[in-house]
């Protein structure tokens, strides 16, 4: 059995090497605006007014349902860069439609959430608490729907040229991407959803 030397597709140009490392620098830029937004959120979570507290309007079950699809959309972008490694095209476009449409159901959820959040009278203008956890969570789903557009093209560009090294590191990228709003969930899960139950 002949074993392989070479770099994973997505490295394999001089280029593509370029364009991950200039990626892992936009994601510094992230960590720091979602840092902000932590650290804003933190100073602002008990300046509730008149408005409700966190305990009063978080339901652990939309926000359990949410979580469970972010992180099988994880596993599920990590086994479509795994197939794409492979050479498999098919099963990895197939995995990454089946992140897509988790991303999807993750953001329909938020939606619901938003909505809920607005007919029990927790807005935007309700409290200083109120706008830095909408702020935030809707700052988290923006990028999600990025993230669902951006993987919708690059499927599109696999399906019109192929599996090509341009786009193995486009798909590679993506998937960084993706994690990384998984990580920010799971602060978002544990420091705001968690601690304002308690």
């Amino acid at each position: 059995m002949k074993l392989e030397s070479s770099q994973p597709l997505e490295y394999s140009t001089s280029q593509n090497q370029l364009n991950i490392f200039g990626f892992w620098v936009f994601i510094g830029a992230e960590i720091m605006l979602f840092a902000t937004l932590f650290t804003s959120y933190f100073t602002l979570e008990n300046r509730t007014g008149n408005g409700p507290t966190g305990a009063e309007i978080f339901e652990i079950t939309p926000v359990l349902i949410e979580t469970f699809i972010l992180l099988t959309s994880s596993f599920t972008i990590g086994l479509a860069i795994h197939a794409m490694r492979l050479g498999r095209q098919k099963a990895m476009l197939a995995f990454f439609w089946i992140t897509l449409l988790l991303g999807l159901a993750f953001l329909s959820v938020e939606i619901y959430e938003f909505i809920h959040y607005v007919h029990i009278g927790a807005g935007l203008q309700t409290s200083a608490f109120t706008a830095i956890l909408l702020t935030t969570l809707g700052t988290h789903g923006a990028h999600v729907t990025f993230g669902l557009v951006w993987g919708l093209m690059i499927i599109l560009q696999i399906r019109k040229r192929g599996l090509t090294a341009e786009n193995a590191g486009k798909s590679f990228i993506f998937s960084l991407y993706w994690h990384f709003l998984d990580v920010v969930w799971i602060f978002i899960f544990s420091f705001i959803y968690l601690k304002g139950l308690m």
